[in-house]
């Protein structure tokens, strides 16, 4: 059980350093609309009691609330 442990571990901090390293070159804006999705996919999963399409649907709010946000200069 406990390599089980070791691997998960191992695992986590390998995805969260991946995952992490992929926002390095996005503009702010970018940022903005992937954080909005991910609140906006826990808020609509929490609201909706787990239910993908609320999930995927507050992803997609959020994503665009968040891409709003913060416009470039024109």
């Amino acid at each position: 059980m406990n390599n089980v442990k070791r691997i998960a571990a191992t695992a986590a901090i390998v995805t969260a350093t991946l995952g992490l390293s992929a926002c390095a070159n996005m503009s702010g804006q970018d940022k903005n609309t992937a954080i909005g999705a991910g609140v906006g996919a826990v808020a609509g999963s929490v609201l909706t009691g787990g239910s993908p399409i609320g999930t995927v649907g507050g992803a997609a709010v959020g994503g665009v609330i968040g891409n709003q946000v913060q416009k470039p200069p024109r």
